[in-house]
């Protein structure tokens, strides 16, 4: 299918850092609304948007769910010179902050650049060392009374980087989880212009604070008791100069990634086989993921229900992960897109027995 680019990008571009979710949230809430996406809609009290469209049969419950929130930092000092300090809400590795601009969440969105002390003064000791985090601070080229007046401490930072497109393959920040979130409201239009039902109540959750710890996936968790469960999110696609054959994970432009297991989900066998065979059946190109670091929302899904949920995930493979310079194949992400419309319209017919 061809991809709404127009879309993924207003997506990606949407701030949205953990616990400060509000925009990306007001960006699904209108689509969903103004194309009709679901029966009903929802925001649950920590702040995950829950769309059910309903299915042929509510004998059982499928949850389907994308964090919607992106690593960012937030403000912690504003020193009397007006320079910014900050922690990280997420994951970084320290050397992407190099040469790079955010935006400061204040009384108005102030650009921002990560600065840090210049090479050419450095000393060859610490030249040679890794940076850390608490080396950078935040620059925004104003005076300390003018930043005072408008940043605050508590106020939220995200990256600024747009969306381009190169060859086949799209490059943006926040293609972690953003990517996701563009599939799973298009795999709800999918449905809506096939006219399909899904087989059984399909709960499509657009979740928070996955970068802190699958808070948000969780909580919906608790409240959906789903039976099944698929989590979607990106995940590593090491295929560039130096990588070796096992540490891949997986490949850009090798279709769907189903992921077998990751640091905190082994996921349930049964939907792994059924993910599979549904790819095969509808001659979707899919690869293997196995990641030895990093977990998604699918660990919520399938432990925060009574007695578990049949949990797996579909994956998105992605370069330069939780870098501003992410990178996805489009066939892939189509690909992941086809995956999921076609297994929530076909659970119904797999023997899940053990």
């Amino acid at each position: 299918m061809a991809l709404d680019i127009k879309l993924l990008e207003k997506v990606c571009k949407a701030p949205g850092a953990p616990g400060f979710e509000k925009e990306i949230r007001t960006l699904i809430l209108d689509e969903l609304e103004k194309g009709k996406l679901a029966d009903e809609i929802r925001v649950d009290s920590l702040g995950s948007v829950i769309a059910l469209k309903r299915g042929k049969s509510a004998d059982k419950k499928v949850m389907a769910a994308a964090h919607m929130d992106e690593i960012g930092f937030i403000v912690t000092h504003i020193d009397d010179k007006g320079f910014i300090r900050f922690n990280p809400l997420g994951g970084f590795d320290p050397k992407t902050l190099s040469a790079q601009r955010v935006i400061v969440h204040g009384k108005s969105e102030l650009i921002g650049v990560m600065g840090a002390k210049p090479i050419h003064i450095m000393s060859p000791e610490e030249r040679n060392k890794a940076p850390k985090l608490e080396d950078y601070f935040i620059d925004l080229g104003l005076p300390v009374d003018e930043v005072k007046e408008l940043v605050e401490v508590g106020n939220p930072v995200t990256r600024e980087r747009g969306l381009i497109k190169m060859g086949e393959c799209l490059n943006v920040k926040s293609l972690d989880n953003r990517a996701s979130v563009y599939m799973l409201l298009e795999s709800l239009r999918k449905l809506k212009k096939g006219r399909r039902k899904p087989s059984y109540d399909f709960y499509a959750v657009f979740t928070v604070q996955e970068e802190v710890g699958l808070r948000g996936a969780s909580a919906s968790a608790l409240e959906i008791q789903p039976d099944f469960g698929i989590g979607l999110d990106t995940t590593i696609a090491y295929d560039t100069p130096g990588a070796k054959p096992e540490e891949r994970v997986t490949q850009l432009g090798e279709g769907a990634a189903i992921k077998i297991m990751d640091s905190s989900t082994i996921c349930d066998f049964r939907m792994v086989e059924f993910l599979k065979s549904t790819a095969d059946r509808k001659k979707i190109k899919w690869q293997p993921e196995i990641l030895k670091a990093g977990g998604t929302d699918t660990a919520g899904l399938q432990r925060m229900s009574p007695g578990g949920s049949i949990a797996g995930a579909i994956s998105i493979p992605t370069r330069n992960i939780h870098q501003v310079i992410e990178m996805c194949h489009r066939q892939d992400i189509s690909d992941c897109i086809d995956l999921l419309s076609e297994a929530v319209c076909a659970i119904d017919r797999w023997d899940w027995s053990f």
